[in-house]
């Protein structure tokens, strides 16, 4: 396959992680000025003038010294956020993880070779798996091409995350572990755990220095579903990280103690290369469309993925896919490249093996039986029966919009993003009435380690232009002029984010330098237009565009009223979009 979009031969994948600049802090003046434009579209004059006041007592006082806290840790450490957005963000969340904070979606074979059919699970999961194994052989040899913005490139450290990694519960706090390496580095893990009917087996993804061909991951898979339709189910342990993380933490305290052979086998799924998620038997086995495959990979049985690990490939018995991952680790767009990469490969193939169907003698697939007694069999049936009842509260609708897509709005001389982004404020708007406090993903990776800034559209400048849209007196010569000016503020407040120049980490910062300095909440927290706004992850519309590929996918949103927006922009006349929210 011609891989000249993924594959580079000039430039090594982290060669450029040593040169990159430090995240840097914004001016405390310039931070504070966005944050009180952000927030007037929640508020009235009073309030604004008091949260005015609130800000500029802040700005003089209390909110100078954290700030010059801020720069010194800055000065010492390349990403002064790196840590604090890890453990806040992620690690200290108690909840659930695998519903409230793991992000998943559909793959889109289906659109050209692989349309939903009965029968074809094995062999096209083989197919899948060879080519995912491919982009870490890509990983593993630095040979996956750098991204870059023009001609400037972008950290690449969250692709070391995608393979081998696994979050592991603590009581109060999380932790993160990696086992990749590349080449250069040494060897590192290369076996695979797959899950089936609540039971997991493990396998080498290599033999004798060389990844299995689809026909002989065909045979392992088809081992391993054979036993399982003929034997019992299993006792489906990986439910356990469905659970609300302390009490999975203390669960997992106790299985380890109940026998040294179940810590081997948790740091044999810990460290295999990713999860292969056999589906065969629950409501969730035969998705047919976006929609459902959505729905089937955030929502699906817990049973036969394990939420902890950086990559769960979902394969359900109608030849369909998708994908559930802890989002921990990294951001989407590194799940978006791997699943891209092995779409185009997949198309390229024609969703077909070309090459020999011989099998080595392979070592078969080996179960991995845990030790349990009947207390870890309640806390399963209990993580179960928690997980089923959240899952029953969400919704999902993933659709195409076929009118157009990106080619014609760029020829209308309009930034995609933005057009999609101004029509969800517009949409918002008119169902409910008012501006709904929207987050939408800035990519901060232009620095050394950088992942995500929040970029608000919910600006002054859209409130006014949604309000004359829905003004009959309104003309279209004065829409489009609040249309353009939407346009050009969503633009500027895009391009400092990326620049590190947005204002939600940095109040971030400052809120976490007085927490570790023992000193009181700063009174700018409790203000209500704080979270009104949309502050301290209490945006409505949770939003974020997946790229300009194929894939798409979704994460529940930040408030149980709100909703999470996720969409893909393509060249060939569409919008896709998936849109989660409660039930009435």
């Amino acid at each position: 396959m011609e891989n000249q979009m993924f594959e580079s031969k000039e430039e090594r994948t982290f060669q450029y992680q040593d040169t990159l600049p430090p995240l840097p802090v914004p001016p405390l003046e310039e931070s504070l000025m966005k944050y009180l434009d952000a927030v007037k579209p929640f508020l009235n004059e009073e309030e604004l003038q008091r949260s005015t006041e609130i800000v500029k007592t802040f700005g003089q006082g209390i909110g100078k010294q954290l700030h010059q806290k801020l720069l010194e840790r800055a000065k010492v450490r390349r990403n002064w956020l790196e840590e604090w957005w890890l453990i806040s963000g992620y690690l200290d969340v108690r909840m659930p993880s695998m519903l409230n904070v793991n992000f998943g979606g559909p793959a889109p074979y289906l659109e050209h070779y692989w349309p939903a059919k009965e029968g074809t699970q094995l062999e096209r999961s083989a197919i899948a798996v060879f080519h995912m194994l491919q982009f870490w052989n890509l990983l593993r040899k630095e040979c996956l091409a750098v991204h870059k913005a023009g001609s400037v490139p972008l950290d690449m450290d969250q692709f070391r995350m995608l393979y081998s990694t696994c979050k592991i519960p603590g009581v109060t706090r999380d932790s993160l572990v990696s086992y990749f390496k590349t080449e250069a580095e040494g060897p590192c893990p290369s076996h695979l755990v797959v899950l089936c009917r609540g039971r997991a087996f493990v396998f080498e993804a290599m033999y004798e220095h060389h990844i299995l061909t689809p026909p002989e991951l065909c045979r392992q898979l088809t081992y391993i579903k054979e036993r399982c339709n003929n034997e019992p189910e299993g006792p489906g342990v990986s439910a356990l990280t469905a659970e609300e993380r302390t009490r999975w933490a203390k669960a997992r305290e106790y299985l380890i103690s109940l026998d040294p052979k179940n810590l081997t086998i948790l740091e044999q799924i810990q460290n295999c290369l990713f999860l292969i998620s056999m589906d065969d038997t629950s409501p969730h086995a035969t998705p047919e469309d976006y929609s459902q495959i959505c729905l089937s990979a955030l929502t699906g049985n817990p049973t036969i993925r394990w939420g902890d690990k950086s990559y769960n490939c979902l394969s359900f018995s109608n030849g369909t896919f998708g994908s559930n991952c802890d989002h921990s680790p990294y951001d989407a767009m590194v799940l978006v490249s791997m699943c891209y990469y092995t779409d185009q490969s997949i198309k390229f193939m024609e969703g077909k093996w070309k090459g020999s169907t011989a099998v080595r003698d392979l070592p078969l697939p080996e179960e991995l039986v845990f030790v349990l007694d009947q207390r870890v069999l309640n806390d399963i049936e209990q993580s179960k029966q928690q997980y089923y009842k959240q899952a029953s509260d969400i919704q999902i609708a993933s659709y195409a919009f076929t009118a157009f897509g990106k080619s014609l709005i760029k020829k209308k001389k309009f930034h995609p993003d933005i057009f999609v982004q101004l029509a969800l404020q517009l949409a918002y708007y008119r169902f409910h009435g008012r501006p709904g406090c929207c987050y939408e993903t800035a990519t901060t990776r232009r620095f050394y380690h950088g992942r995500t800034e929040t970029m608000r559209p919910c600006t002054v400048e859209a409130v006014e232009w949604c309000r004359a849209m829905l003004d009959p007196a309104a003309s279209n010569v004065k829409r489009q002029q609040l249309m353009m000016k939407s346009f050009a503020k969503h633009h500027k407040l895009m391009t400092e984010c990326q620049n590190g120049r947005g204002f939600d980490r940095h109040l971030l910062g400052l809120l976490l330098i007085a927490k570790q300095e023992g000193l009181p909440v700063p009174e700018l927290y409790s203000d209500p237009a704080f979270t009104k706004s949309g502050g301290g992850g209490n945006f409505v519309l949770s939003t974020s565009l997946v790229g300009y590929t194929t894939v798409l996918g979704a994460v529940l949103p930040m408030v149980h009223n709100g909703y999470g927006f996720f969409y893909c922009i393509r060249d060939d006349s569409s919008v896709h979009f998936s849109v989660i929210l409660p039930k009435p």
